[in-house]
């Protein structure tokens, strides 16, 4: 509608304009003492009114191209098939002791746009009395289970400290065995007690799920983004999405067909850094947003706030609602995301991080920055204040080792050399 209205504006003033020309022309007295002046008045204002109206109409067709291409993206090009918009895709959330919880369950019901599309299903460990309170309160809003093994873990001596991450693993393989082969559902969205989450979470993972039943070399679909502080996101992008071979969690959709592939060996303990072994990875990469969908608030739990202060607690969550349901996001399928992004990362300048760093680069377009080897990129990661870390070799967002990201409002590829050979897991 508000391209239509445009096209009449611009039609209007057309008009309007020529009108006006034509009747100064027409009534404007004439002080010049020769024709010769008149009719040199006569030829410019016959020529300004040519130039106008030439520019008028490359506005109006400009204007018809873009309503056309609107209409094509809302109809031709709709990524939704029907029957993908009415899947039902649980919300799996994760609870032990946290009576905050209800942070989370609120915003989950806020935002969540059909009930019956989206069940919530708590999954409490920890017998924690205060915490089920608060989500009994909930009503058939939620449905509650328990994780009914609550006997002791041996641990290694020298884990002992860590003995949460192996209750943890415990608790997560029990409720997915749940969800999939008890309530046999094909997909499910995994939230922990400590995660806010956007308005558009649910439109988020509805949009994407079609890339994930239909590209194999995907295995989940995270809102997560590691890198995702304001000061490194376009915050006037937060339509776009990235494919990439690190897995966040954090909020993470994955399918049953996965689940069969690894309940049989799932492990005791640290089960993501389990999960991004390249066994288990076996080369599939995840979807993440530019600016994340979920928040953390959980400062304290099993890994003691770990990253919160430094980094956590910085990432933005996205403000603005995107209708992923109605945009074309085939650009993220791997053959047309390897041809058309790893294609434009290389053909992207080359710049030095410091220059960026001091706002030395007059480059308009999206910028590279070249890194050789571990140490010189955490170097170039530690002074950009991206996190530095590796797992399983691969760094946090990126695809073929290229972390994307934003830097003084410029699109910046922090990229190996062209003829990349793949992670090395000794970098971890």
């Amino acid at each position: 509608m508000r391209i239509k209205r445009t096209i009449v504006v611009l039609g209007l003033i057309t008009i309007t304009w020529s009108l006006v020309l034509y009747f100064t022309l027409l009534y404007r007295p004439i002080y010049s003492e020769t024709s010769v002046n008149v009719n040199r008045q006569i030829v410019i204002l016959e020529q300004g009114i040519s130039e106008q109206f030439k520019k008028n109409n490359d506005m109006i067709n400009n204007a018809q191209k873009l309503l056309e291409i609107k209409k094509k993206g809302d109809h031709g090009q709709r990524q939704i098939p029907k029957e993908a918009l009415n899947v039902k895709i649980p919300v799996l959330v994760f609870a032990c002791n946290r009576v905050t919880i209800n942070k989370c369950l609120d915003r989950l019901i806020q935002y969540r746009p059909d009930p019956d599309q989206f069940p919530i299903i708590v999954s409490q460990d920890c017998n924690h009395d205060e915490t089920r309170d608060v989500i009994e309160k909930y009503g058939n809003q939620v449905s509650l289970i328990q994780q009914p093994d609550q006997s002791d873990i041996q641990v290694p001596p020298k884990e002992k400290k860590f003995k949460g991450y192996f209750k943890i693993a415990r608790h997560y393989g029990w409720a997915l065995n749940q969800m999939f082969f008890n309530f046999n559902f094909s997909t499910v969205i995994i939230v922990e007690d400590d995660l806010e989450v956007s308005s558009d979470f649910f439109e988020y993972f509805l949009g994407t799920y079609p890339l994930l039943v239909k590209d194999s070399s995907l295995w989940c679909i995270s809102a997560w983004n590691d890198n995702g502080k304001e000061g490194l996101v376009n915050m006037n992008r937060p339509d776009l999405l990235y494919r990439t071979d690190f897995f966040p969690g954090l909020g993470w959709m994955l399918t049953k067909s996965l689940w069969l592939e690894l309940y049989t060996k799932w492990p005791r303990a640290y089960w993501d850094d389990w999960i991004r072994d390249p066994q288990q990875r076996k080369g599939r990469s995840c979807i993440r947003p530019e600016i994340s969908r979920t928040r953390t608030f959980g400062k304290t739990g099993v890994s003691n706030g770990m990253f919160f202060e430094k980094h956590l607690k910085f990432i933005k969550l996205n403000e603005e609602f995107v209708p992923f349901t109605k945009m074309n996001l085939t650009y993220l399928l791997k053959e047309n995301y390897d041809r058309s992004f790893v294609k434009d990362v290389y053909q992207s300048p080359v710049v030095n991080y410091q220059d960026l760093r001091e706002g030395r680069i007059d480059y308009n377009s999206p910028v590279r920055i070249t890194y050789r080897n571990r140490d010189e990129y955490k170097i170039i990661t530690k002074k950009l204040g991206l996190m530095d870390d590796f797992k399983s070799g691969v760094p946090r967002t990126a695809y073929r080792g290229i972390v994307t990201f934003y830097y003084k409002e410029k699109m910046v590829h922090l990229a190996p050399n062209v003829n990349w050979k793949g992670y090395d897991v000794s970098w971890s």
